[in-house]
């Protein structure tokens, strides 16, 4: 009897991937957003999850304009240690999904509230960083900004060589608005798409978690890729209950079957 069970399960499963590569080979317009949970496979913290950053540490006194103005070695510190892991982390199996599925041209744009290179590093091009990087730093005064390879030391404070002031991290803090170029260009790809892969997103954040609702305000499709129930399922027209890595693994699999 179990191993009946367990035989249909697996036939459920493959039949369920099969009708989602269908989905993507038909597609005219494929975007994708990506969550903390995809590069959690790389061994970097999320913030939600049980094991989530934010389980360790309140956002408001690490995370905010005002934590950063009332202490900030405490706060550079703390983003010299995410730094250190995102560096020497390791793309994925779910970020080389996405950037194979982009190189097969199926792919038009990858949208992503990571603040880490991963998706870069596996090959993915056009990829829109909604909540800035790490890999970033910019002044708290002027307009300048520079890509780092390496976390700062801590102390002293990095400082801006053009006018000296504090520089901080790249990212988008608690209480700040997103970047409004990079804002509006994800709005535009999820308004020409008819399907859209969410992947390793809690759909809690906005604005972020409103984009998949657009493509399916507008007639399209979401594939959500979560081992967990979000806020998103109850919409989503097809559920991979399942790791980033795992499904985008079987996923490009496949579709390189179907296309061979």
């Amino acid at each position: 009897m179990f191993a009946s069970n367990d035989f249909m399960t697996n036939q459920r499963i493959s039949i369920d991937m099969r009708e989602v590569v269908e989905v993507i080979l038909k597609s005219k317009y494929l975007t994708a957003l990506t969550g903390a949970g995809v590069s959690a496979e790389s061994g970097i913290p999320t913030f939600r999850g049980k094991d989530g950053l934010w389980n360790k540490h309140k956002p408001e006194e690490l995370a905010t304009p005002q934590a950063f103005a009332a202490n900030p070695e405490v706060v550079w510190k703390w983003y010299a240690w995410r730094m250190e892991i995102v560096f020497n982390a390791k793309p994925n199996p779910a970020h080389y999904g996405f950037a194979e599925l982009e190189k097969l041209e199926i792919l038009k744009c990858l949208i992503t509230q990571n603040v880490d290179d991963l998706h870069e590093r596996a090959g993915s091009e056009r990829v829109l960083h909604l909540h800035g990087s790490l890999r970033k730093v910019i002044c708290t005064k002027c307009d300048y900004s520079e890509y780092v390879e390496k976390p700062p030391r801590i102390p002293p404070l990095p400082k801006c060589p053009r006018c000296h002031s504090l520089l901080r991290p790249g990212v988008v803090w608690f209480g700040e608005m997103l970047p409004q170029d990079v804002l509006s260009e994800a709005l535009n790809e999820v308004n020409r798409s008819d399907v859209i892969i969410v992947a390793g997103t809690s759909a809690v954040v906005q604005p972020a978690a409103s984009l998949p609702l657009i493509v399916k305000r507008n007639g399209g499709k979401i594939i959500e890729i979560n081992p967990s129930e979000t806020p998103l399922s109850g919409i989503a027209d097809y559920v991979i209950r399942k790791p980033a890595g795992v499904a985008m693994k079987e996923i490009v699999d496949e579709i390189k079957r179907v296309l061979s």
